[in-house]
């Protein structure tokens, strides 16, 4: 067997007659496709285990494992459930349901002919190529998108139409590196850059693992919502350990940037904000607002949190809320009690002087 180029496509061709293998193979290699060459149904599977096949070329009436049996068990293998398979048969349309069921793309009749091969392979080569260039965009977006604006994305690409907004209730968190602007004034952007990413990614990585989700990133700090029977509790463990993680982190130029996390709970309005041409599915209310606001009131390294996520969770013995106080919050017209939030080791009270006004967002909705 030739040593497989890695520019080429490779189409593998497995028939029991030694004729018929042969003149495929000089047939597609002198179209510049790759050719590897099977004898059985159980080498055609070794075969396709160790090599990364483009397309797959079965004779339908092998002995032993026959085309369907081949085509199952591909069908079967991840990396080749969307792989062009063609049959190739000497008995017409006999089998052609079951040949279909297994999952083949097509079927072509001996004698082969090379114009309508050559057609028909090219033909689902380009679709197949079409799909994975759909499916790396799709992961692509991924990374960009958070994961309800996903869903969102493929539900109208099945259904053709815009989810109307709707009101649910939620817990929003958001955190906040703090002196973040002096000190951008001091370090090279590049390594500001490297040093942020790397901190927000951990953040998300921790949102992810509390069932939250992104719903979008403030420059040097995350807006993440939690939904669901148990959203409250995961909103306020998610926020301690990552404080936990940036108290931990030993990286050079980190340990004068310190965090910040506010975090209530209560109705907000989801759905898609901006015209046709941009959108951006989001939460927006005063549930939203407050909570950016109390992140504003956080100390560096500290969580706050509203009375209404205290009332949700304050009797689990893995979080203690302490420094109840009351303070004015810009944009609301009566005061509003708030918690910090520690682990459920005992906590050092601070006595807090009534703030009154809150420190100046860094977001609001």
């Amino acid at each position: 067997m030739d040593r497989v180029k890695p520019d080429k496509r490779i189409i593998l061709v497995a028939d029991d007659d030694r004729s018929v293998r042969e003149m495929l193979a000089q047939a597609l290699e002198s179209d510049g496709y790759q050719v590897i060459e099977a004898d059985s149904g159980e080498s055609a599977i070794v075969l396709a285990l160790n090599l990364n096949i483009d397309a797959f070329l079965v004779n339908l009436e092998m002995p032993r494992m026959n085309g369907i049996e081949i085509c199952r068990t591909l069908r079967g293998l991840d990396q080749y459930q969307t792989t062009p398979i063609i049959f190739v048969t000497g008995t017409g349309e006999h089998g052609l349901s079951e040949a279909f069921a297994a999952g083949c793309d097509d079927l072509i009749n001996k004698p082969v002919n090379l114009v309508i091969l050559r057609a028909r392979l090219r033909g689902h080569l380009q679709r197949m190529e079409y799909f994975q260039r759909l499916e790396r965009a799709r992961l692509v977006l991924r990374q960009y998108l958070s994961k309800r604006t996903l869903e969102v994305v493929e539900s109208v690409s099945f259904t053709g139409k815009l989810p109307p907004p709707e009101e649910r209730d939620i817990a929003i968190c958001f955190t906040d590196i703090r002196g973040f602007t002096a000190f951008s004034e001091l370090m090279e952007p590049n390594r500001l850059f490297a040093l942020v990413s790397s901190l927000l990614s951990e953040q998300v990585q921790i949102i992810h693992d509390h069932a939250g989700y992104v719903d979008k990133f403030g420059g040097d700090g995350v807006m993440a919502i939690f939904d669901g029977p148990d959203m409250v509790r995961q909103s306020c463990l998610c926020a301690l350990r990552i404080l936990d993680s940036v108290q931990l982190r030993d990286v050079d130029g980190m340990e004068n940037l310190c965090l910040g996390i506010g975090i209530h709970t209560g109705t907000a309005v989801i759905g898609n904000i901006g015209s046709p041409q941009h959108l951006d599915y989001s939460a927006i209310g005063n549930s939203v607002n407050l909570a950016a606001r109390l992140c504003g009131q956080a100390e560096a390294l500290s969580v706050v949190v509203s009375e209404a996520v205290y009332r949700a969770v304050k009797t689990d013995p893995r979080l203690r809320f302490h420094s109840e106080r009351s303070v004015s919050i810009r944009g609301m017209r009566e005061p509003v009690t708030i918690y910090t939030l520690s682990g459920p080791q005992k906590p050092q009270e601070i006595d807090y002087e009534s703030q009154a006004s809150a420190r100046p967002p860094r977001r609001t909705h």
